[in-house]
């Protein structure tokens, strides 16, 4: 299916990329592709004035100003020209956005006292480009309350040239072929939160001493939160469960890092850390973190992330697949992507530094990041960092927060300067 315009020349429909295809087939209730971008600000947000900007931003933004429609093969997006709607924060984060409640948008802006979000359907776009958008919706925010930090070299500096290509059909190989592992995952065991809950934690880490310490380990930041999730993990679930199978922590890359595009549609790989801890005796983090930063060496190459996208890419664009009707694709899709949950123990994304030019800088505290546990990964972990600040943040179904205390109180032991908040889902850590 290709993109169409009308005479006007304005797209007002296009299909959906190839990592998008199966979000759609996969969502739900119990199964959220959603993740959720906050700023905390210095000051109380004015919701009339947020509204103004999520309505200028998409403006900008058009691809962004879509809803999504079922055709026979696929599910595709079409204009949108309802006025989306900023609501009061009042329910978990990363929940299924049901577009029939959204004026039919794959996007959900919420307020709360200081802090404004973001719920982003994953068909839409991925993290970064996600993130790209909410800065520019959060510096028209500002703009519009503070008229003096206007600046127009700041606003064409702020302008980005993007289309919405699928940038995977474009740059994948068809002769590449994956070294993913077949093996199945350690699957995090516990009682579960009630249906729909969530239970969130961030750690507000000083950057600085956080990256004294990872210094000290020859160890990036990705590499050394990885190993401490991993230890923490270990240390309360792997040992007391006699665990067998290999802790498998997926990590989203960036692609846009190793292959030039432009695209706002979805545009990232993995790398999957596959741990053996029983194994290998990796019984200690100094084992953990040495394994870590050897796996990471040898999978974040290029080379090593084309074959995985491209593998992933050959899988959406088979042709007995694309021929398969939606309505008999769903319910296949939706089994297999049960199974290959089974796969991984949990994900960690980290979208690194986000960047704020000007002055804008002077009424932000700080950015988070969350994405949606489910039944399978029951823990999900992200991270973000804006000036000196890193916030790296638990989402969870269980009722027991033990990873989360272990991951803690090796920070705190390691003298790194943390502060805790939660949306008081879980007991109390500190």
């Amino acid at each position: 299916m290709k993109s169409k315009t009308n005479k006007e020349n304005k797209l007002y429909w296009r299909r959906l990329d190839n990592s998008a295809k199966i979000f759609p087939i996969s969502n739900g209730k119990k199964y959220s592709t959603v993740f959720r971008l906050s700023v905390v600000l210095k000051e109380k947000v004015d919701p009339k004035i947020l509204q103004k900007a999520l309505e200028q931003t998409l403006e900008k933004y058009k691809s962004f100003k879509v809803r999504m429609k079922a055709g026979f093969f696929w599910y595709y997006f079409e204009d949108n020209n309802k006025t989306p709607i900023v609501e009061e924060e009042n329910d978990y984060p990363c929940k299924y956005i049901d577009s029939r409640q959204n004026q039919n948008y794959l996007l959900k802006v919420t307020y709360f006292e200081n802090k404004i979000n973001i719920d982003i359907f994953h068909s839409l776009t991925d993290g970064n480009s996600g993130a790209t958008f909410f800065k520019e919706m959060v510096y028209t925010y500002l703009e519009l309350v503070h008229p003096e930090i206007l600046d127009e070299e700041q606003r064409v500096l702020r302008k980005i040239e993007y289309n919405t290509e699928d940038s995977y059909i474009k740059n994948y190989d068809k002769k590449a072929k994956s070294n993913a592992s077949g093996k199945k995952a350690y699957i995090i065991k516990g009682e579960k939160l009630s249906l729909g809950a969530i239970g969130t934690t961030h750690f507000i880490m000083n950057l600085e001493d956080l990256k004294k310490e990872t210094k000290k380990q020859d160890a990036t930041i990705t590499q050394y939160l990885t190993a401490v999730l991993i230890y923490s993990i270990y240390k309360e679930n792997y040992l007391k469960e006699k665990g067998k199978k290999p802790v498998k922590v997926c990590i989203p890359v960036n692609l846009k890092k190793y292959i030039p595009s432009k695209t706002m549609s979805n545009f990232f790989s993995y790398l999957t850390v596959e741990a053996e801890l029983k194994k290998d005796k990796l019984d200690t983090f100094e084992k953990i973190l040495d394994f870590v930063k050897k796996d990471f060496k040898q999978k974040l190459t290029e080379e090593e992330i084309r074959k995985t996208m491209s593998t992933n890419v050959k899988i959406g664009n088979n042709l007995w697949i694309k021929m398969i009707p939606l309505f008999i694709k769903k319910p296949l899709v939706r089994i297999g992507y049960t199974e290959i949950r089974k796969y991984t123990t949990t994900t960690f994304s980290n979208i690194g530094r986000v960047g704020i030019i000007g002055k804008y800088k002077d009424y932000i505290d700080y950015f988070l990041m969350l994405i949606a546990p489910e039944q399978v990964e029951k823990i999900k972990c992200t991270s973000c960092s804006f000036e000196n600040k890193m916030v790296f943040t638990f989402t969870s179904i269980l009722q027991d927060n033990k990873i989360e205390k272990r991951f803690y109180e090796f920070l705190k032991d390691k003298k790194i300067k943390i502060k805790i908040e939660s949306n008081g889902v879980l007991d109390d850590i500190s």
